[in-house]
């Protein structure tokens, strides 16, 4: 794990799955995505490196899911059935850790969170990634 970067914790929502997570350029990278996958999850992601992530406990509390292309991995708390993290399609060396994981961080947090066009996914042409909309969250007083 790379000491060069802040350190974060993160769990599922049931505590059984714990880890810490140094992310690629801290929340500078969160997205969604609208695969008919993500549009379901509904999550926020954040990126970073595989050697970035250290698990505390749990790690065999995981369940895996596949789909399609079945190139990316996602992963799920099999007790509570959180997401916790996936490995990226368009970026095998990295994972995507759900924002909701890391401790003190709300995907409510951001008031606008890019969404990745993942219909149309980079992996399936030469055009690369493309946004496909701004999502935005606006709190009521």
């Amino acid at each position: 794990m790379n000491a060069q970067r802040k350190q974060h914790y993160a769990a599922c929502h049931c505590g059984s799955v714990q880890f810490r997570i140094r992310l690629t350029d801290e929340f500078n990278t969160i997205r969604r995505c609208s695969c008919s996958y993500c549009r379901m999850r509904g999550a926020i992601a954040v990126s970073a490196q595989l050697s970035d992530i250290e698990f505390v406990a749990g790690e065999d509390n995981l369940t895996l899911y596949r789909f399609n292309t079945e190139t990316a991995k996602h992963y799920f708390c099999k007790t509570c059935g959180i997401y916790t993290h996936h490995q990226r399609r368009s970026n095998p060396s990295q994972f995507g850790v759900n924002v909701a994981c890391i401790d003190n961080i709300s995907p409510f947090d951001f008031p606008e969170v890019v969404v990745m066009d993942g219909v149309s996914h980079p992996a399936d042409s030469n055009n690369g990634p493309k946004v496909s909309g701004i999502l935005r969250f606006s709190p009521s007083e």
